[in-house]
């Protein structure tokens, strides 16, 4: 059990069994990383505040939706005079983790800045690359889980397709509310053909542009003389969230077309393992509706 900083040690399932090292060290709550029950490993334990957040040490598993929480909770121990215990059972990938995401919001590091703070102290700490990778999405995120960001959607969205690989029972919250039926001042999107409103702009889930002909390798232009030829690009096609008018066609098969839920005019198509944008940047999973299938509705404002 070491300490990194103010009211804050990461340690192993072991150190649970020592209560008078718990005392000295004042410990107040213990943070569990672990695929096992704390209480289990050590039910003698004495009165601690506890949070056991239940998660496997594979790069599939899903820790930055936890790393709000787990701050606040450590928090809680440093603003109330005591310390918080953050361990795994090896003290090396989980609870470093939860402790390099702790270190990133309290003193506005980078993940590299805090993953080697954390090093210092802790030389045989490894985060698994799963979990590097949500680090630095925490990072990109400016260390908030806002469910509402773009960012956070597409990393869902991945998660929900490791976790429910037959997609067959996808949670219902995934799917974003159907705009047909609430209303909203927010800008909107409708079939062309029949004016069905389809999805919000909060639903577009955006990605960088990517190097366009080059990454469609076979597929590249040329000219006359046999020389390459880049043309300006461009996305055509909207990449958004699941809505709930797209779930029968989603769920159970892995790829498919995306139809107007009124008049069955083709919108797009649809990838769980993903798709190539026009852009030639890869999205997963990609649910994509082409630009020249409907129109951008924006409401005006006018003053008297």
């Amino acid at each position: 059990m070491l300490l990194v900083d103010p009211g804050l040690l990461i340690g192993t399932a072991a150190d649970l069994n020592d209560p008078q090292v718990l005392a000295d060290a004042a410990v107040t709550h213990i943070l569990s990383v672990d695929s096992v029950d704390p209480v289990a490993l050590a039910p003698a334990v004495g009165d601690f505040r506890r949070k056991w957040v239940n998660v496997l040490d594979e790069p599939t598993s899903d820790l930055l939706s936890h790393m709000d929480d787990c701050f606040l909770f450590v928090q809680e121990a440093v603003e109330g005079g005591g310390a918080a215990l953050v361990h795994c059972q090896a003290g090396r990938s989980r609870s470093a983790t939860i402790v390099t995401a702790y270190l990133m919001k309290k003193h506005q590091l980078s993940f590299t800045e805090a993953y080697s703070r954390l090093k210092t102290v802790k030389q045989d700490v490894q985060v698994n690359p799963g979990f590097e990778d949500q680090l630095c999405l925490y990072e990109a995120l400016q260390c908030v889980v806002d469910t509402s960001n773009p960012l956070y959607k597409q990393y869902r969205l991945i998660k929900i397709t490791e976790k429910y690989p037959e997609l067959q029972h996808v949670p219902r919250e995934l799917f974003a509310v159907d705009p047909a039926l609430s209303s909203s001042s927010e800008v909107s999107y409708r079939c062309r053909k029949c004016r069905r409103t389809l999805f919000r702009g909060s639903s577009i889930l955006s990605h960088s542009v990517g190097e366009g002909a080059p990454a469609f390798g076979h597929k590249k232009s040329t000219n006359l003389s046999g020389e390459k030829t880049n043309n300006d690009v461009q996305c055509t096609s909207y990449f958004t969230e699941p809505v709930q008018w797209m779930e029968p066609s989603l769920l159970g098969v892995m790829s498919g077309q995306l139809l107007c839920p009124k008049c069955s005019s083709k919108l797009g198509s649809f990838s769980w393992i993903g798709d190539q944008c026009s852009c030639g940047r890869w999205v997963t999973p990609a649910f994509q509706l082409h630009r020249n299938r409907v129109d951008e509705i924006r409401q005006l404002n006018i003053h008297k």
